[in-house]
């Protein structure tokens, strides 16, 4: 096991989810440390029965941990998780920060454990949005070879942090009441509306969250030509995103194959039954670890083409749950020598 585990960002929206999976999973570990920036240090959380201290994350966190778990922005992944290599631990990263450098394994463990058991230093967790679409691909591609893939996602407000519930909750209420809000995370109101961009501007008018589907996807499956279109929408949905896919296998899957297929892998839970109303909903999958499909159907429009509706938890599965289960992968792998 890991004698010292240390979470970053620990008082963030997916750094409390990780401390209550780390405890209701019982994760092995001696020592648990809580790091955050010095806006939050001295924070009390509740954790494993008491209330522990965050300390303010510094250069000087790392000594004698052996496993760092991470969910910050970018920029500071990037200028602290360096500090964690050099003081020799493992760190399991959910920014975006270090996916693709080639160097770094990029994993979801129901897909490619072996890239996290054969890494050294980083290992980067997906975009939430992504986690969940590969993961359903996944069964899929081992039947018959992916050629094709477009998606469309509706995602939730979550996944903008705590400001983009607050701009939900509050801009809804001021709608309602016939007044106006001033929006801190959003370009436009979310409330009552659906914006179609989440991140900024890149090429050909693609967003880097559609292009971090289409990138990260590549590389988790391990095929860099898989021809990806992904179209990313903000809907007024507090938590759990969702996300219309249709694929082009090199074999036509019928519905009743896809179904058993689905339901045979690791993380997934088919809800499908529309003649009955049955199909994944957010607010049923919020709070839930497993990649939800629905809505199972052949394309009309192409001979080999499958259309479904999938849905998860996009601060458990699509962060925290992935970075955990990551974790357990390495623990239950771990040699007990000493570093």
């Amino acid at each position: 096991m890991f004698e010292t585990v240390a979470v970053v960002g620990a008082t963030g929206a997916v750094g409390r989810i990780m401390l209550k999976l780390l405890e209701e999973r019982a994760f092995p570990a001696g020592e648990f440390r809580l790091l955050a920036s010095s806006r939050s240090s001295g924070t009390a959380v509740s954790f494993r029965g008491e209330q522990c201290q965050v300390e303010e994350l510094t250069h000087d966190s790392f000594d004698d941990v052996d496993l760092v778990l991470s969910s910050t922005p970018d920029q500071v992944a990037a200028e602290f998780l360096p500090s964690a290599i050099q003081a020799g631990a493992t760190v399991i990263d959910e920014s975006g920060y270090w996916r693709m450098d080639p160097d770094v394994a990029l994993v979801v463990p129901e897909i490619n454990p072996e890239a996290a058991l054969g890494a050294a230093g980083i290992i980067a967790s997906p975009n939430c949005s992504t986690t969940q679409m590969v993961l359903a691909l996944k069964p899929l591609h081992d039947a018959s070879a992916l050629r094709r893939v477009i998606v469309s996602t509706y995602q939730a407000t979550s996944g903008a942090g705590a400001e983009g519930i607050e701009d939900l909750q509050a801009g809804t209420r001021a709608a309602l009441d016939g007044q106006s809000y001033d929006y801190r995370c959003f370009a436009h109101p979310i409330a009552f509306n659906a914006i179609p961009q989440i991140g900024s501007v890149k090429e050909q008018g693609y967003t880097s969250e559609e292009m971090k589907m289409v990138i990260e996807t590549r590389k988790i499956l391990g095929l860099p030509d898989l021809a990806i279109n992904a179209t990313c929408v903000r809907i007024p949905v507090a938590n759990g995103h969702s996300e219309t896919i249709t694929v082009e296998t090199e074999r036509a899957i019928d519905p009743d194959e896809a179904r058993r297929l689905f339901a045979e892998h690791p993380g997934i839970s088919v809800l499908d039954d529309p003649a009955e109303g049955i199909y994944p909903l957010p607010t049923a999958c919020s709070g839930h670890d497993d990649v939800f499909v629905g809505r199972i159907r052949r394309d009309l429009s192409s001979p080999t083409g499958l259309t479904f509706w999938c849905v998860a938890d996009n601060l458990r599965k699509g962060a925290a749950t992935n970075a955990i289960q990551i974790a357990e992968l390495l623990s239950a792998n771990r040699s007990d020598s000493p570093r």
